[in-house]
């Protein structure tokens, strides 16, 4: 029990940044709602940041989970992080060229002909996310969670203030002040490459602050790159894979949907209901960088793989109280998201459950990687990503943006099924699945008499408050024993 309060407690401090910075970040599309009047605006940012995910999980290539594999095996961890760092750096060099040598058909993929300033600003920004990447790892697996929330926070710091600084400040200035300094710098028509400036500005304060982690020797070991990269690879098919099932919709609905519908509208109005729903990501990432050290450190000194079950067991838990709180309350976001976004709402329950199964899959991953059966992974993704572009394809001309939020759903449920077939297999973990699908059960109906007694036209939140806090009794009845036992040790 001491090894799972430890996980606890460092994804209690991951999550400062992690969860609390994320929500900070997470009001930025809020308030892009009320700032890009035009939908469209909106679904430009989306739509580019779709391909800044998947670009930064080809150029990191696994490498982040191959450096934790490798640094915990290898006692000169030095010589690890030095080979990992000059494989990214090399790669994301070629990257900046090539983008540099094609920068026309870069900017005509993405639609925004003309805008090849934007678009080098986003590919700065990403070379730096992807150096970043292996100091955080170093940060994470020396157990310095306080030096790596800090760092974190800066950056979402920055971040937002430089959002309010360009879309909100300045122009506000230069209406005031008309002939100032700030109207002569400032230009309207930039527009939403604003943000990717302020984004690219933190990126790079935050890089600069990374610098003292990055304990380099002079060496390549090519035995421990082709290493690396055998185990890596699959990690990346499976990163990629994981992009597709969650972000192919930003790219796919401006292109599967017909002129006649505004394409890029309809994904500014998906995009800021999509937003909502993924508030469970911000404590799924926080467990995920609490968990991945973790279960690489404890593995061989945890006798008893029940440990894994009871953490899957009250990650589930909590994962569904955040489901159904959100799905529960969903008129409040009402307020804070300018009317013309609204359209959207009813997905909002849809995507939360999905990210729910999105995280137990992640929980579940463990046995392929401590095994080393990766490719077990890769295939798993490849499945799920066929599933996720098939009923894009199929159902986006016919449904529209509900098309994305199903696709999502069913992805991640069938993957979870699968992963939990195969790690029985090759991993077996005496996972409580029945307590899970009780409470899955009881959170589900819950939901739907929230949903079939309120109207379009009154939310009824005594209603909201109610099933969420029978919701809480039920969890504390059955499982009290466990909690004070767990909390006692």
């Amino acid at each position: 029990m001491k090894a799972l309060k430890k996980l606890s407690g460092e994804t209690a401090i991951y999550g400062m940044p992690s969860i609390i910075g994320r929500f900070l970040n997470w009001w930025l599309y809020p308030y892009w709602t009320h700032v890009f009047i035009q939908q469209s605006d909106l679904g430009h940012i989306t739509n580019i940041y779709a391909y800044v995910a998947f670009l930064l999980v080809i150029l990191t290539f696994g490498m982040e989970t191959g450096y934790f594999r490798f640094a915990s095996k290898e006692k000169d961890k030095v010589k690890v992080f030095s080979t990992a760092l000059f494989t990214l750096s090399s790669t994301s060099l070629i990257f900046i060229v090539l983008l540099f040598l094609f920068i026309q058909p870069v900017t005509s993929l993405l639609q925004l002909e003309g805008y090849t300033t934007l678009v080098t600003i986003v590919a700065i920004t990403l070379v730096f996310d992807v150096l970043s990447t292996l100091p955080f790892a170093a940060l994470r697996l020396s157990n310095r969670p306080i030096r790596f929330a800090t760092i974190k926070f800066i950056n979402i710091g920055v971040n937002i203030a430089l959002n309010l600084f360009f879309l909100s400040l300045c122009p506000f200035l230069a209406e005031k002040f008309p002939g100032g300094i700030v109207s002569n710098l400032y230009n309207p028509d930039f527009g939403i490459a604003y943000v990717f400036v302020a984004n690219l500005s933190a990126t790079l304060i935050t890089f600069l602050m990374l610098i003292p982690y990055m304990k380099v020797k002079f060496v390549f070991d090519f035995s421990l790159f082709k290493n690396m990269i055998l185990y890596s690879f699959p990690i990346l098919i499976i990163g990629i894979t994981g992009m597709i099932n969650q972000n192919i919709d930003k790219i796919l609905l401006p292109k599967l949907l017909p002129e006649s519908a505004d394409p890029m509208k309809q994904l500014g109005i998906y995009a800021a209901s999509f937003k909502m729903a993924v508030v469970l990501n911000m404590f799924i990432q926080a467990f995920r960088y609490a968990f991945e050290p973790f279960f690489f450190s404890q593995k061989g000194d945890l006798s008893d793989r029940n440990m894994y079950a009871i953490i899957m067991k009250y990650f589930a838990i909590v994962g569904l109280f955040i489901f159904l709180g959100f799905s529960t309350f969903t008129d409040v976001f009402k307020i804070i998201i300018r009317s013309n976004y609204h359209e959207a709402f009813a997905i909002i329950p849809i995507v939360l459950l999905a990210n729910l199964f999105m995280g137990i899959y992640f929980n579940l991953s463990l046995w392929y990687k401590i095994t080393d059966k990766t490719h077990y992974g890769a295939l798993i993704g490849i499945a799920g990503s066929i599933i996720t572009i098939a009923l894009n394809v199929l159902l986006i001309p016919i449904i529209g943006y509900y098309a994305s939020a199903i696709a999502i759903l069913v992805c991640f449920i069938s993957i979870t099924v699968i992963s939990y077939y195969w790690g029985m297999k090759y991993y077996p973990i005496n996972y409580k699945v029945k307590n899970f699908l009780f409470y899955l059960v009881v959170a589900l109906i819950l939901f739907g008499i929230h949903w079939l007694v309120r109207t379009e036209h009154n939310s009824y939140l005594w209603l909201a408050f109610s099933v969420n806090i029978i919701f809480a009794a039920i969890i504390y009845f059955k499982e009290k024993k466990e909690i004070l036992s767990i909390i006692k040790n």
